[in-house]
């Protein structure tokens, strides 16, 4: 995945935002690490399968965006898959 505009620490600091405010949407109390890589995940994890439908983010706020989207999705599997 092309960071499209992002460089990698700008990377990093969106993802952690994303991963933060997922958490919190989410109801979870991860941490600093775990929210920035359930921010950057979360956004690969997002752009995949909106590209599916042909739906593109770009720059800082897509790529909030799709962090956001997709640490919840994987919050949501991972919840998902520990109460089995």
């Amino acid at each position: 995945m092309a960071f499209d505009g992002v460089g990698w620490l700008a990377a990093i600091i969106i993802g952690g935002i994303a991963g933060w405010l997922a958490g919190r949407f989410m109801g979870t109390g991860t941490s600093l690490i775990m929210n920035i890589i359930l921010g950057i995940v979360g956004a690969i994890v997002a752009s995949l399968l909106l590209g599916v439908f042909g739906i593109s983010f770009g720059g800082w706020i897509g790529y909030l965006i799709a962090g956001f989207v997709g640490a919840c999705i994987i919050i949501a599997i991972g919840r998902a898959v520990s109460r089995r």
